[in-house]
């Protein structure tokens, strides 16, 4: 029987006591699906947060609110099954499966959107404003579709003809392959996600590689998700010749810059010059590298600033890695004093002072040295090695009061117009 008539078919049947065994029948499903679902949740949860299957229960446990309307689907859809022998219709039946069927659409929906767009708990205006368009267009449907007035609206759009170049398509198709496309790109981008995750926790690859390997990966992904899902409409491929023609014009006529920083973004984390974490200077950019992006690269300065730099400037340009091979890094510090300074005693003075800094390495040594005779005094340099970059400014300022403090004592005496601790 059509469901075009499955709402006159449930106004005459109101008094069949067999309506009675079908609201019973969808009840218990409603039941039994909730406490699966409920139950499920529970222990995929629980193994979740005891690290009992790490990246796989994490996913099923966040799924969780999808697992109620799709097991209670399931479950109307098994139950329709088994009652239609034994009772003269299950016209309620038909009619509640396409209703659960359309709230785990909806939900499934929310949570790939979320998963892929809402990765750290942030649900922005959009978000939620797609979800409210989204599951009002599924009810829009399900309720064409139980009215009986979808074959009518099917039948108007697949009649539609637009032209598409050398090719005529109906509005019905390009309405699948737009919903095909979405439904696939959703899919692809959350096993994007998913596939991210994974790779970011692989302790035994290097970081950029991880986030290349993540990168391509998503790209491949959403790639054959646009091929195959055009292809199962029946979309000649060939179609896409006109928008590869105007991509390739648009790359000649405007975006090389912008197609230069995406190949970059790519060469950087293959070749692996820079990672997340370094300390780099670029042009006059100098900071701690805290995401590499396909196009651009941030760099968060000590003072708590974010500098978004095109990946092209650190391809094309020198980029000093404070990094790259070896994280210490050597602070240097310049004083002049005058000629009546003792300087076999001062000089291993200034050595045990800043290297009874903490942070200071023992290894190399602090050095002291005479670098030259100035005009009004004797132009001394100390140099320590520290271990983090991020920490040289704050060792530089303690490496100098350790310093002052130690002249003042020694009554070491500073020459006219002479340079006091400064850094270099």
């Amino acid at each position: 029987m059509p469901l075009s008539n499955l709402l006159n078919d449930l106004l005459t049947d109101i008094r069949d006591p067999h309506l009675l065994w079908q609201a019973a029948a969808i009840a218990a499903c409603a039941g039994l699906g909730w406490f699966l679902a409920r139950l499920i949740r529970s222990n995929i949860g629980k193994g979740a947060q005891e690290g009992r299957g790490g990246v796989v229960r994490a996913g099923v446990a966040s799924f969780g609110h999808v697992l109620a309307p799709l097991l209670i689907a399931a479950l109307i859809f098994v139950a329709t099954l088994v009652l239609k022998p034994f009772l003269h219709n299950v016209h309620l039946l038909r009619v509640a499966l396409p209703v659960f069927g359309s709230l785990a659409v909806i939900r499934l929906a929310f949570y790939l959107l979320r998963r892929v767009f809402s990765r750290h708990g942030q649900i922005g205006a959009t978000i939620l404003t797609f979800e409210k368009i989204f599951a009002l267009l599924v009810w829009l449907a399900v309720a064409l579709y139980l009215t009986g007035l979808w074959p009518e609206v099917f039948a108007f759009l697949e009649g539609t003809i637009l032209p598409l170049g050398r090719n005529k398509v109906s509005l019905a198709t390009i309405l699948q392959a737009t919903v095909s496309v979405a439904i696939f790109l959703m899919l692809a981008l959350w096993a994007g996600t998913a596939l991210e995750e994974r790779l970011m926790r692989v302790e035994g690859l290097h970081t950029s590689l991880r986030v290349a390997m993540a990168r391509m990966s998503r790209a491949v992904l959403i790639l054959v998700a646009v091929l195959v899902s055009l292809s199962m409409v029946g979309i000649d491929l060939t179609v896409l010749s006109v928008f590869g023609g105007a991509l390739g014009v648009g790359l000649g006529l405007g975006l090389q810059k912008i197609a230069s920083n995406y190949v970059s973004g790519f060469v950087i984390l293959l070749e692996r010059s820079l990672a997340i974490g370094d300390t780099i200077t670029v042009d006059k950019y100098n900071g701690k590298v805290a995401r590499i992006n396909t196009r651009y690269t941030v760099l968060r300065s000590l003072d708590g600033t974010d500098s978004m730099v095109p990946n092209e400037m650190l391809v094309s340009g020198a980029v000093v890695n404070s990094s790259l091979s070896d994280k210490k890094t050597r602070v240097v510090t310049l004083m002049t004093v005058g000629f009546d300074a003792r300087l076999d005693e001062l000089l291993p003075k200034l050595e045990a002072a800043v290297a009874s800094l903490p942070r200071v390495m023992a290894s190399p040594a602090p050095a002291a040295m005479l670098n030259r005779f100035a005009p009004n005094g004797f132009e001394l340099e100390v140099g320590m090695w520290v271990a983090d970059p991020d920490t040289r400014g704050s060792v530089l300022s303690e490496a100098n009061l350790k310093i002052w403090s130690l002249l003042q004592a020694e009554g070491v005496s500073f020459p006219k117009n002479a340079s006091v601790p400064d850094k270099t």
